[in-house]
């Protein structure tokens, strides 16, 4: 595991290129957001409290989208995305930090409604241009895939069904309490929590040689998402996030590989919310953090099985392809979640922070006025 970190590609002090450059920055200036965030909730108190979370919100906001402009900007100025790809996009990205702006100032029926509905029409777009690319054009040129070569299919298959069945049935058994279907104040959250993760994504601190990153805890905003909407529309969000992450580093063999290193693997982050209903457990910050882990076993079993049917030939002489899959899978998933429950227990323990969660995992159905503050 330390030596798949060691022959990693590091971006805390990379400036070789605009989007390295960009991408240490963002690193750095997160990182002291984060603590300037801190810092104030600590030292101040009561009305002061609420007015700064508020503002913090609406920065981080404001801020991600920028970030995602950023990035996908610089990947289509370098190639990295295909202008099909690109302005849809681009223009999702838009969408979602307007109704994260609107959200923030006003919420009611109508602005969920009109939120939902053009993120919905947004994402759709989106998803759309991207079958057209991925179905178009040169395999390897154009799509980033290769020859599924000796890949064993049916097995693949067979494993990913069987996972598959794994998220949806702990989905559902630990969704019991969470309000049926989507409504439109937890569609617009939806898209502003992937959009929030697709951002945060593209802050790696480390990249290894053959895919897979440890991040700035890119996939919080995911399982607050879940926290707060539900195991079942956490693993929906989940699932179309990892289709939007096949726009960065794609690399395909098999449709069902590619299943298992996006959508599924991602899918199983909406498990992270499974223990949120649960009364035996008193503290939130206890119950986030099972559920995280939960969620990391499930992504680490997806790329698990994907490793090992999709990319055995990158073993080492004379190690097993299970474990050497076990190990380099485990050598990014492992940390990129632990950084995660430490980033999601601290928020959690912001008495303010939890009153905002709260508002929205025991608020009313859609239509239904949503309590303001005093």
């Amino acid at each position: 595991m330390l030596l798949n970190l060691l022959s990693a590609e590091w971006f805390l002090f990379r400036f070789d290129s605009p989007m390295n450059a960009c991408r240490t920055i963002a690193i750095w200036l997160s990182a002291v957001l984060v603590i300037v965030f801190a810092l104030i909730m600590l030292l101040t108190s009561g009305g002061t409290r609420k007015k700064c979370a508020k503002i913090s919100l609406i920065v981080t906001i404001v801020y991600v989208a920028a970030l995602s402009v950023l990035f996908l900007s610089l990947s289509f100025a370098e190639d990295g995305i295909k202008p099909i790809l690109f302005y849809p996009l681009l223009a999702l990205i838009l969408v979602l930090g307007a109704s994260g702006v609107c959200l923030y100032f006003r919420r009611d029926k109508a602005v969920f409604l009109a939120a939902g509905i053009a993120t919905g029409a947004a994402l759709i777009a989106t998803l759309v241009c991207m079958m057209v690319h991925f179905s178009t054009g040169d395999p390897v040129t154009d799509n980033g895939i290769e020859d599924a070569g000796t890949v064993n299919t049916l097995a693949l298959w067979l494993l990913a069904a069987v996972l598959l069945a794994a998220v949806v049935a702990l989905a559902f058994l630990f969704g019991r309490k969470d309000k049926k279907g989507f409504d439109s104040r937890s569609i617009a959250f939806a898209a502003v929590c992937i959009a929030m993760s697709f951002a945060l994504s593209y802050l790696r601190i480390v990249k290894l040689p053959q895919g897979g990153s440890i991040t700035l805890a890119s996939l919080l905003p995911l399982m607050l998402y879940s926290y707060m909407f539900g195991t079942k529309k956490g693993v929906f969000a989940g699932m179309i996030y990892g289709v939007l992450q096949a726009f960065q580093d794609t690399y395909i063999l098999h449709p069902a590989q590619f299943l298992l290193d996006y959508p599924l693997a991602f899918s199983a982050i909406g498990l992270a919310g499974m223990f949120a209903r649960t009364d035996s457990l008193r503290y939130p910050q206890v119950k986030f953090a099972l559920g995280a882990v939960v969620a990391g076993v499930g992504r680490l079993a997806m790329h698990f099985v994907s490793g090992i049917f999709a990319f055995g030939e990158f073993a080492p002489e004379g190690q097993p392809v299970a474990l050497y899959s076990f190990i380099y899978q485990a050598s990014y998933v492992l940390p990129d979640i632990a950084i995660v429950i430490v980033v999601g227990a601290l928020l959690l323990s912001s008495r303010t922070f939890r009153h905002e969660i709260e508002r929205y995992t025991l608020a009313p159905a859609a239509g239904e006025p949503v309590a303001e503050d005093k």
